[in-house]
């Protein structure tokens, strides 16, 4: 099943729902230059399990999706959502990623705003938040551009046994853009 907007901000993006063919493009994330915000490149068996998980996803415990452009069906990244717990809260959290030779094209803010609207769309939490590495400028720019408020600094650790400065970004899914 595949989801597209009408949206002028959006209707160059489209998101299709994670599939067991996804699994190279998760390994093409794994790339320096794509995790150097995240603690690194994974081992192949962390993607492995990273793959189940986006696999066994459904509307509550969140989304994971391949982000293509059109009409030109390039895929040019990952984006996503899932459950977590934040302060004594439960919440989304948002992911995304953007191939680098994707990048600068306004695809991550297109794909988080259709993100947004699928964790608007399932009604389970009121908030979406998003942790980006305080100095992961492009990913802050992409919270700025789609609503999200930042809330401030705070050390989180991703992945296990990797601290991080990062910034918490809230968006109000009750509230309308």
């Amino acid at each position: 099943m595949e989801r597209a907007t009408e949206s002028a901000q959006t209707s160059h993006v489209r998101l299709v729902p994670w599939s067991e063919g996804d699994f190279d493009l998760l390994v093409r994330h794994n790339a320096p230059e794509m995790t150097a915000h995240l603690g690194g490149p994974e081992t192949h068996e962390k993607l492995l399990d990273r793959h189940q998980r986006y696999l066994g996803l459904d509307d509550r415990q969140g989304g994971m999706f391949r982000i293509v452009t059109h009409p030109e069906g390039e895929t040019a990244g990952i984006v996503g959502f899932w459950e977590t717990t934040h302060q004594g809260e439960d919440v989304w959290e948002a992911g995304w990623g953007v191939l680098p030779e994707c990048q600068g094209r306004g695809i991550a803010a297109a794909a988080v705003r259709l993100a947004v609207a699928e964790a608007r769309r399932t009604g389970r939490h009121r908030h979406l938040h998003a942790y980006p590495a305080a100095d992961n400028a492009p990913s802050n720019g992409v919270c700025r551009k789609t609503g999200f408020t930042l809330l401030g600094e705070e050390d989180m650790e991703y992945p296990k046994g990797h601290w991080m400065r990062c910034n918490d970004w809230r968006l109000d899914l009750e509230q309308q853009a």
